[in-house]
Parts: structure tokens; sequence; C-alpha cells
């Protein structure tokens, strides 16, 4: 077979590396890639966003399956494309992608299909939202309604703090027309999980859990990243509740998806809040999480190509997975000043050394230049390791870790301790 994966960062590294293990693959291309997937793939110069141009790629090049990373891509509409040219792609269509590319269209689809989530209340006019959180009760979570990179999600202690997010958001339009909405919510208290699955629209098979660390500093402190760290399983993770969130959350969100005409095939990825009462949506997202991705296909032991086909045909029957019951951690490594300004080009050392050490080094924002790795953007590497308890993984990765230098290198040191 023939395999493209569109993406460039650490997740899309993970999977290339899982899909390179798969013997019926014989090439790998990604676009656009990144530096530390040149070894296993070929990587092409095209624009994730560059829809056409890549389903053109696709066609010439007889690409058997494609598989898309970033939601981007999948919010411009790369699965119909694909689907109108006949060519075999592993993602949700445009129609369906909107549980991720709307949180406003999510949150009312969850009220329609009764999916546990927080209460909430939209508006399209900062005044409104500004009279609004006059009778809150604090503190609040705000939300733009559309995509921002894992970076429009803010909880506000108070009236002041949450009216200048408000103006952010509405007014200076930091995150541009997705913004020209957005969500004030109630804040979900508990312990946080990822749970994601694969399905083929109409059934879903679940991966093992996972927890990510958002903030960019130690403790939870700061603001939100695309994510410092994950462990795998879960720590709240038990049979009864995985039954639990198949039921009252997958189930009906796959089912209702399909009753509306957008039937969803790929990777649907819950974020939840275990809270006292049960499982609640915090989010969905329509594809592998990042760095989510990471710590869970380091426990996958069966063909992840076996999955991701039988999802895009819609024939994901009896498949069986098997998974390593060793736990897994990962940690990034970020530029100094990320999620907000940074400087790029610093040059990477250690890589060989800290490898050694048993871990796996999936490259986020490199680029590579007379054998040499440079620093190419915010997130630039997951350090990750497999071990039989979580502390041992974790002290594998630091122990790592503690080899690579380059200039203005950041990163979380608290990553594998259970949040409260």
């Amino acid at each position: 077979m023939k395999i493209l994966v569109i993406g460039s960062g650490g997740r899309e590294h993970a999977l290339v590396w899982k899909i390179s293990q798969s013997k019926k693959v014989k090439e790998i291309y990604a676009i656009p890639g990144n530096a530390g997937m040149q070894e296993l793939a070929q990587t092409i110069d095209i624009k994730a966003s560059n829809i056409i141009e890549i389903a053109d790629f696709a066609q010439e090049e007889k690409i058997d399956l494609t598989i898309v990373g970033p939601e981007l891509p999948l919010s411009l509409g790369i699965a119909d494309e694909f689907n109108k040219r006949n060519l075999k792609i592993f993602g949700p269509t445009q129609m369906a992608a909107m549980i991720e590319s709307s949180k406003i269209f999510a949150k009312e689809f969850m009220e329609k299909n009764k999916i546990p989530t927080a209460e909430f209340a939209t508006h399209s006019y900062p005044s409104d939202a500004k009279e609004h959180l006059k009778k809150a009760n604090f503190p609040v979570v705000v939300k733009a309604d559309g995509l921002a990179g894992g970076k429009g999600v803010f909880i506000c202690n108070n009236t002041e703090q949450a009216e200048a997010i408000v103006d952010s958001i509405m007014v200076e339009k930091k995150f541009g027309k997705a913004g020209e909405r957005i969500i004030i919510e109630e804040l979900l208290r508990g312990q946080e999980m990822s749970f994601l699955v694969i399905s083929d629209g109409k059934r879903a098979i679940p991966l093992v859990s996972a927890m990510d660390y958002k903030k960019i500093f130690d403790h939870d402190r700061g603001p939100n990243t695309g994510g410092m760290g994950a462990i795998s399983p879960s720590p709240k993770s038990d049979k009864n509740l995985y039954t639990i969130i198949m039921k009252t959350v997958i189930i009906p969100t796959i089912e209702g998806l399909r009753q509306e005409g957008r039937e969803f095939r790929g990777v649907l990825y819950a974020g939840l809040m275990i809270t006292p009462e049960g499982p609640k949506v915090l989010e969905f997202n329509v594809r592998f999480g990042d760095p989510e991705t990471q710590a869970i296909i380091l426990r996958l032991k069966s063909d992840i190509v076996d999955l991701m086909e039988g999802a895009a045909e819609g024939s994901l029957f009896d498949i069986p997975v098997e998974w390593d019951e060793k736990v897994s951690g990962c940690v990034v490594l970020s530029s100094k000043g990320y999620p907000s300004k940074h400087e790029t080009g610093m040059k990477i050392d250690g890589l060989e050394r800290a490898k050694s050490l048993g871990v796996e080094i999936f490259h986020a924002g490199t680029t590579v230049k007379d054998k040499n790795y440079y620093t190419s953007g915010g997130r630039v590497l997951n350090i990750c390791a497999l071990s039989s308890n979580l502390k041992d993984a974790m002290k594998k990765i630091y122990d790592a870790i503690s080899f690579i230098t380059f200039d203005n290198i950041y990163y979380r040191t608290d990553i594998g301790k259970v949040k409260k």
C-alpha cells in the first residue's frame, strides 16, 4: 500500500512511525511533513490547507489511503474532495467535522441528543456577552466558537477578567472569524480524560484512554497550549467508566451525526471531565489529539492501518485491537515564549544520546540542514516512553531530556503527576 499522512507535527510523526511498522505498507508520503519524518516517509512541500493540490497528488501517485492529522483540512472539506474522486481517506466530511470546527454547533448538538456537558449560553455580540457576565456565577469558561489551535478556551475568575477576554476575542478579533461568536459556560470540576474512538459511521472501537496537560506552566498554571505532555492510561480509567462513556457520549454522538446526514468516519475524540455526577463533554475533536496520540500509539500492538482502512471503507466490523498493558508518557519540549512569541532556528544537540536510553523521539517543529536539526516551531520535540509503571516511564523520559539542548528550551517538569 501507498499511504499519505497529512500534517507536520509530533502527532503525524507518531502516526508515520506506527504506519511504517505495518506489513501492508510499501511507501509513505507526508504533506508537508517535518524533518524527523524524513527517515520513514517522503515529505512533499504542499500546504496542509491546499486540499485540491493534495487530492491531485493522491490521484497522480495512486495513494491507497490518506490519513488526515490536523483539523484545518478536515474543516475545509478535504474528505469531501477525496470522496468525490473516489480516493480513500481516513477523516470525516466537512459536515461531520463541524462538531469540532464550531463549538456552538457541538453544544447545541449535545443538548439535542442529551449528551452530558456543561450548561452554556451562546453570544454573537460583545454587549450581550457582557450583560450575561453580570449575572454569572464565577468561575466561568469563555470559548471562541471556531478553530483556534487549542488556544481559544479561557477560564475566568471574575467579571473584569471575563470582559477582557470577550473584548480580546470579539472586538480585537484575536482569532479572526473563529471568534465571531462565543460560548460562556459553567466550569466543570473533576479530572480530565481524553477518550478516542475510531468510527466507520455506524460502529466505534475505543482506543486506550489518555490524559493531557494543556497549560504552559507546572501545576496547570498559565495559558492553554496545544498540549505540553500526556500519559496513558488516564488515572480515572476503568472498564465501568468506559462502558458509561460509550453509552452516554460516544454512541449517541455517532448515531446523532448519522441521523443528521453527517456520517462520521475517522477519529472522534471526546475531551471529558470526570465529575462527581459522571463524565461530561468539554469538547469534541475530529482527529487524533496531540500529544495524546504519541502516548496512546506507543501502547498499540495491532496494525493501525487495518483500523484506519476499515473506518475509511465503512467496514469496521470485529477488527481485533491489542494493547500493551504498560504505561506510557510524553513530554513536549518547546521554545521559550510558546504559546506566544518565540524564536526559531536554534541548533538541537543530544538527540542520539537521549534516544540511547530507550525513548521514542517524535519531531514537531524542526528543520534539518547539513545533517543538523534546528527548531522551527513553538512545540519542537516529543520525548515518549513505555514502562511497567508511570514513575519509571517518566524517569526514562526526563533522563533522556537532560541530554537534549537548544537555546531557549522549555518544558514542564511535572508531566505524569496526577492532576487534582
